[in-house]
């Protein structure tokens, strides 16, 4: 077969068909193959006129399509998935090809691919895609890790597909090898935290302030002209405004509550443990999804408990204003944790992340676009190494006016029995950052009692553990 494709994808599901479709139409010559040739013949017949589809039936003709070096994008599941067609595809590949995957991957499956790929002479990129169907065919951001050469040869198509915001692609190369997926992780971390967030408010809206779904709806609608206007604010509105046609009831009734995840939230929870970074509010999101999804352990706590929160009086209006601040207070941490982790990644794996470019390519295309994005692009410009968002001007004045409502909003749930727990723990972490002295002083303390940990005093330097279990003597164990 003659190559004449650009660039070629294989893996046509919704995503992977919506990526090939997003790049025909921006005018490149595109290869496209799927595992069943089904997929393929209907992308094609289909969505033919959109632009220059090259459809193969097997592998090695698909290979063959490519124009070199070659760039080939994989758009199937995570996991062993993405190795069994890497498998059936390298060997078909010659030096310098670039092998894109483009799915949800583990950062540490991307680093070992990279690795083996690179022993054979291939450049492999992961390539972060946010956006969802709608994202891949009309604009999404993407994130990319990889080399300089893989990325200079992705560039034209890449930036051409990818959304625009002010006339900049939201489109950027994060970094070397697992960058970009990494990266990626920890949007959907924030994804997780933003959208637990908005479902504390709501459940708050409802059972505390006694809104009905349509009314809440009316209130995010408001919500979204303002500092929290955001593509998430707003389908929380269309959620919640819609009926279901069967039953009549508000649609968000007769949706199970049961949160899934896909393991990317668990992801960013976990390496932010291996890496030191507390990203609080992540984590409860996560965990959050964890414990709705145990409904035999809810059912036998509503048999002994009572289930109803408790009533609790709040003026409705007043009360709507707090729960709009408390959200954004809380929003403000769960993105400054966030960017905290990718400094800490980029640090710990020598990526050299700008973490203001990664603003820039959220403010659209993906799930957790937003306006004050453009903010925390400021604030790096103005700061490179900023030590954390919430001391900039911007989001400290934001924090501080917001303060007191956020207080009043998680101790009114706390005494009408609704569970916040991003909320909460946001707050948590803002009144230990600024904190002076934490009670970890005791749990160090406690560590050399029973381990003989050793610990570090406030008036000398050195390490020192204390003999708790003889004459309780001090000894210098460093200077």
């Amino acid at each position: 077969m003659e190559p004449r494709a650009t660039i070629g994808l294989t893996g046509l599901a919704t995503m992977g068909r919506n990526l090939a479709r997003n790049i025909a139409r921006h005018g490149h010559t595109i290869a496209v193959h799927n595992r069943t040739e089904a997929r393929t013949t209907a992308l094609v017949e289909e969505f033919g006129d959109e632009g220059d589809f090259v459809p193969s039936a097997s592998m090695a003709d698909f290979v063959a399509s490519i124009e070199r070096p070659r760039a080939i994008v994989i758009m199937v599941k995570a996991g062993a998935g993405t190795d069994a067609v890497i498998d059936e595809l390298v060997p078909l590949l010659d030096e310098d090809d670039i092998v894109v995957d483009g799915g949800n991957a583990h950062f540490t499956d991307t680093l070992r691919r990279q690795r083996a790929l690179e022993e054979r002479g291939l450049h492999f990129v992961g390539m972060g895609v946010s956006g969802g169907e709608e994202g891949a065919l009309n604009g999404p951001s993407i994130m990319v890790g990889g080399s300089d050469h893989a990325y200079e040869r992705l560039a034209p198509v890449l930036e051409s597909i990818a959304a625009q915001v002010d006339g900049t692609p939201c489109c950027a190369h994060v970094g070397p090898d697992a960058a970009g997926h990494f990266v990626k992780m920890v949007h959907n971390g924030i994804e997780y935290a933003d959208m637990q967030l908005i479902a504390e408010s709501y459940d708050l809206l409802r059972h505390v302030g006694d809104l009905r779904p349509a009314e809440i709806a009316e209130v995010f609608r408001e919500w979204n002209g303002g500092d929290l206007e955001s593509f998430l604010i707003e389908i929380t509105a269309t959620v919640l405004d819609h009926v279901d046609a069967d039953t009549g009831r508000p649609f968000v009734d007769v949706v199970q509550d049961a949160a899934e995840q896909k393991g990317t939230g668990r992801w960013t929870v976990q390496s932010a443990l291996d890496l030191g970074v507390p990203v609080t509010g992540i984590a409860e999101a996560t965990f959050a999804r964890s414990l709705s999804g145990h409904t035999d352990q809810r059912a036998a706590a509503r048999e002994v408990f009572a289930t109803d929160p408790d009533p609790v009086e709040v003026e409705r209006d007043a009360f709507v204003d707090d729960v709009r601040a408390a959200l954004y207070a809380s929003k403000v941490v769960a993105y400054a944790q966030g960017f905290d982790q990718i400094a800490a990644g980029s640090d710990e794996h020598d990526w050299d992340v700008d973490p203001g470019a990664m603003a820039t390519i959220w403010r659209g295309g993906c799930i957790i676009r937003a306006q004050f994005l453009d903010r925390i692009k400021e604030a790096y410009d103005a700061e490179p190494d900023l030590t954390t968002l919430l001391t900039t001007a911007y989001f400290a004045d934001a924090v501080k006016q917001g303060e007191a409502a956020w207080r009043r909003v998680v101790a009114t749930a706390v005494a009408a029995g609704v569970p916040t727990p991003a909320f909460s723990s946001s707050l948590a972490y803002f009144d230990a950052l600024r904190r002076e002295h934490l009670p970890a002083s005791l749990i160090q303390a406690l560590r050399d009692n029973f381990g003989a940990h050793t610990y570090a005093r406030t008036d000398r330097p050195g390490t020192f553990h204390t003999a708790w279990a003889e004459d309780l003597t001090e000894k210098e164990i460093s200077a």
